[in-house]
C-alpha cells in the first residue's frame, strides 16, 4: 500500500525530552481523498471522422488509516495538527486514459488507542502494526466511453469524482503494561518504580508530585515486566477529585495490581480500602484484578514496630511485602512474587498472525428515504447524496442521466406517493432542484 504521509514524533516542534508533556486525548478530523473526474473526449484522428467516446475514468481517492507504532506513547502530536486529508485521485484522459490512484495517509498513534465516533467505538488498537480504515476515498468518475449507447454514439456525459469520507474522531489512550501502581499521593508508588526499573520519574516529599502516568520496564531473570505509576488517588478521584481520575483508565489493562501503602501513616488500612473504593466507583472489574500490596517505608521505625500487625490485617504473607523504595529492602522478594503472580494469569492478547492486521469500517447502508420539509421534500441517503455529488449538472445530457438514474432506484416515484407537486422544491443531496 503506497502512503503518503507518515506522521510520528519527528513532526512535533523542538522541544527537549524533559519538556514534552503527557496527551492521552485527542480529537481529530479525517478526510479520505476525493476521486478523480473521468473525461469527457471523443477519438480525434485523421482517417477516423467519427472515433467515438474515449474518455477516461478518474482514480479513486486515497484513504486515512490509523496505524499502531510501537515508538509512540503519547498523542502529543494531535496538539499541533488536528485535520488530515488524503490524496485525491487523479483526473481521466482522452485515449481511456485512467486517473492514478490517490496516495493513502496513514497517521501513527502508540499501543493501546481506542477510536471512537460519537456513534460509538471503532477500534482498539493493540498491537503493532494494526491498522484501521477511517476515511475511504472517494470512487473515480466514470469517463464518456461508459455512456456511449446505440441509440446515443457521442455521450457528452462525465461523471465527477465522489468526495472522500470525512468524520471527527475521537482518540484515547490507556496504556499497555503487566501491572499497575495504584496508592494514596506521595505513598512512594514513583519511588517504588525508580527502585524496580530505570525509569526515572519525579520524586520529592509531598503530595501530587507526579502529574502524568509513567512507565517503567522491570526484569526478573530473563522476564521483562511493564509497569505503570499513575498519579495518586484521593477520596473522590471517580469524580474527579484531585489528579488521579484523569489517568485511571491506564491501570484498566494491568493484568495485575500492586497497591503501594505508605506503612508511617496512621492509618495505612484506611488507606487501602479508600483507595479500593475508588477503583470500584471507577470500574467494578477493576476489583476482580489480581492484587498485591507493597508495604512501603519499611526504613521508618514507626513503620518497622507495625510492620507484623498490618500484614495480617490486610491479608497475610502471600500478598502483602514489606519494603523500601528508599533502601531496596524487600525489593527483590517483591519483584519474585509479581513476576510469579504473572505467570499465573492467563497470558495477555497474543498479536495478530498471518502479517499485518487491517480493521475496515463497515460499508454505510445502500438505503435512502424521502420526507416532507416545510419548503418542501427531502431525499437522503448515501446512494442519492453519491448520485448528486458525481453529476456534472452543467452538462445537459448529465442530467437526462441523473433523472434515468433516479427513476431506476425508485426516487421519482416515491416523491410522486409522497404527494410532490410541480413547482415544489426537492433537495437530493446538497442540490436542490424544482419539480417539474
Amino acid at each position: 500500500m503506497r502512503a503518503s504521509y507518515y506522521l510520528g514524533t519527528s513532526d512535533l516542534p523542538a522541544m527537549s525530552e524533559r519538556q514534552l508533556p503527557f496527551l492521552d486525548e485527542a480529537r481529530i478530523y479525517v478526510k479520505g481523498g476525493d476521486g478523480g473526474n473521468g473525461a469527457l473526449s471523443f477519438r480525434r484522428e485523421k482517417y477516423v471522422p467519427f472515433g467515438g467516446p474515449d474518455g477516461g475514468d478518474g482514480g479513486r481517492g486515497g484513504s486515512v488509516f490509523l496505524r499502531v507504532n510501537p515508538n509512540e506513547n503519547t498523542l502529543l502530536k494531535f496538539q499541533y495538527r488536528r485535520h488530515f486529508k488524503a490524496e485525491r485521485g487523479g483526473h481521466g484522459a482522452g485515449r481511456k486514459k485512467h486517473g492514478r490512484k490517490g496516495d493513502d495517509l496513514v497517521i501513527d498513534v502508540p499501543p493501546g488507542t481506542v477510536v471512537s465516533t460519537d456513534e460509538g467505538l471503532l477500534a482498539d488498537l493493540v498491537q503493532p502494526g494494526e491498522m484501521l480504515l477511517v476515511a475511504r476515498g472517494g470512487r473515480g468518475g466514470l469517463g464518456n466511453v461508459h455512456f456511449a449507447t446505440p441509440t446515443n454514439r457521442t455521450p457528452r456525459i462525465a461523471q465527477k469524482g465522489e468526495p472522500g469520507e470525512e468524520r471527527w474522531l475521537r482518540l484515547e489512550l490507556k496504556l499497555l503494561a503487566d501491572v499497575g501502581l495504584v496508592g494514596l499521593p506521595n505513598a512512594g508508588k514513583s519511588s517504588l518504580l525508580a527502585a524496580i526499573s530505570a525509569a526515572r520519574p519525579k520524586i520529592a516529599a509531598y503530595p501530587f508530585t507526579t502529574l502524568t502516568p509513567n512507565l517503567g520496564v522491570a526484569r526478573v531473570g530473563d522476564l521483562a515486566i511493564v509497569v505503570a505509576d499513575i498519579p495518586g488517588l484521593v477520596a473522590g478521584a471517580h469524580r474527579g477529585v484531585g489528579l488521579g481520575h484523569q489517568f485511571l483508565r491506564h491501570i484498566e489493562r494491568a493484568r495485575l495490581l500492586l497497591h503501594v501503602l505508605d506503612a508511617s501513616t496512621p492509618d495505612p488500612v484506611a488507606d487501602y480500602h479508600t483507595v479500593r473504593q475508588e477503583l470500584a466507583a471507577y470500574n467494578p472489574a477493576l476489583l476482580e484484578r489480581p492484587v498485591l500490596i507493597a508495604l512501603n517505608k519499611m526504613d521508618l521505625p514507626e513503620a518497622r514496630e507495625r510492620r507484623e500487625a498490618l500484614v495480617g490485617a490486610l491479608g497475610g504473607p502471600q500478598v502483602v511485602y514489606p519494603v523500601s523504595a528508599l533502601t531496596g529492602e524487600g525489593v527483590a522478594v517483591l519483584l519474585t512474587a509479581v513476576a510469579g503472580t504473572l505467570a499465573e494469569l492467563p497470558p495477555p492478547r497474543a498479536p495478530s498472525e498471518g502479517g499485518l492486521r487491517v480493521y475496515r469500517l463497515a460499508p454505510e447502508e445502500e438505503r435512502w428515504t424521502v420526507e416532507r420539509t416545510p419548503t418542501g421534500f427531502r431525499v437522503r441517503g448515501r446512494p442519492v447524496e453519491r448520485l448528486m455529488a458525481m453529476t456534472d449538472l452543467s452538462q445537459e445530457d448529465a442530467l437526462a442521466e441523473l433523472q434515468r438514474r433516479l427513476g431506476r432506484m425508485g426516487v421519482l416515484q416515491a416523491l410522486e406517493r409522497a404527494g410532490v407537486q410541480p413547482g415544489d422544491t426537492v433537495q437530493l443531496g446538497e442540490v436542490e432542484l424544482e419539480w417539474a
